[in-house]
């Protein structure tokens, strides 16, 4: 079966396409046009999808003029991704336990997709609560909220008055509210208490890691029924920190290996085991203590994060 790279090549040559002029204005665009479809749909996967699609759309219609290709393109894949939530929804709730987003892999040393806007929008705690929102209140809120796109833009990209666009943003903003940060925290700071949480869990000390944790805290697992987790939330601080220091260690291979990763432009840990990819975790951090805590075990999911370099002989 033919790829669509090589569709998209064949019909190239077949219409005598600039290929080079084509390519090169989708490539401008690139990197802004995944951070609205990674935001939209929480899948890298997903998103690269979309990608190929808008660009065939690009492709058509680069040749009758088109006058503004950034705002074309963003058009494009911001419609892909509300009929990809649209389909998606059944299936998400049909999927076995939490689902979560997949986690990327960002900062300077590791290999992440080419994106623009690295910043609290893209961590996993933002992503998981986005899922409480419609698809196209998701789009206005991400265009509005994270690419500051004005009213009149919105409405054009979306096929929606400007009031409409309004309302919906302010209906999106009220079922978030309660749960978005209301205080920054800083990198170090986070980094602190993620490696404080990883120490004071290898120890077993259950005391000491519910003082680490907010009273609130939910821990969130996602398997996807394709490996050990568990399906629903577990909430409360006693709850969780013995979770880590008893129940939760029985799940582990004893020879786990465990990194530093920066996970969705936020401080978190990849897990390997044999070399292998094992899990990713990640925390929400707010007023100097841990808040919800995620933990990313489907393999589907973990498919696109390296594994470790196998050693020289």
């Amino acid at each position: 079966m033919k790829s669509r790279q090589t569709d998209v090549n064949e019909r190239q040559k077949s219409e005598g396409m600039d290929t080079h002029g084509c390519l090169a204005a989708f490539e401008r665009h690139k990197p802004l046009l995944f951070s609205v479809a990674y935001r939209m749909l929480g899948s890298r996967a997903d998103a690269e999808d979309m990608l190929q699609e808008t660009f065939l759309r690009w492709q058509d219609a680069a040749d009758s003029g088109v006058r503004e290709p950034r705002a074309f393109l963003v058009t494009v894949i911001t419609r892909l991704c509300i009929n990809q939530l649209q389909s998606a929804r059944s299936r998400r709730e049909e999927y076995f336990g939490q689902w979560l987003p997949e986690p990327l892999v960002t900062g300077p040393t590791a290999n992440p997709p080419n994106m623009a806007g690295i910043d609290g929008s893209l961590s996993m705690a933002f992503l998981v609560l986005l899922e409480r929102l419609t698809p196209v209140q998701r789009a206005v809120f991400l265009l509005r909220e994270v690419f500051d796109y004005d009213y009149e833009e919105i409405a054009a990209m979306l096929g929606l008055t400007e009031s409409n666009c309004r309302q919906i943003l302010k209906r999106a903003k009220q079922y978030i509210a309660n749960d978005r940060p209301r205080f920054e925290v800083s990198r170090e700071q986070k980094e602190r208490l993620l490696q404080q949480f990883l120490e004071t869990a290898s120890q077993g000390n259950v005391e000491s890691l519910i003082a680490l944790l907010s009273s609130d805290v939910v821990l969130y697992t996602d398997g996807g029924g394709k490996a050990t987790a568990v399906p629903n939330p577990i909430y409360g601080a006693e709850r969780v920190a013995r979770f880590f220091t008893t129940g939760g260690q029985k799940l582990l291979p004893k020879d786990l290996v465990r990194r530093f990763a920066d996970i969705n432009g936020q401080p978190g840990v990849v897990a390997y085991h044999n070399g292998t990819v094992f899990g990713v975790l990640t925390l929400d951090v707010s007023e100097a203590k841990i808040g919800n805590i995620y933990i990313v075990r489907n393999p589907e999911k973990l498919t696109l994060i390296p594994n470790l370099p196998t050693p020289p002989c």
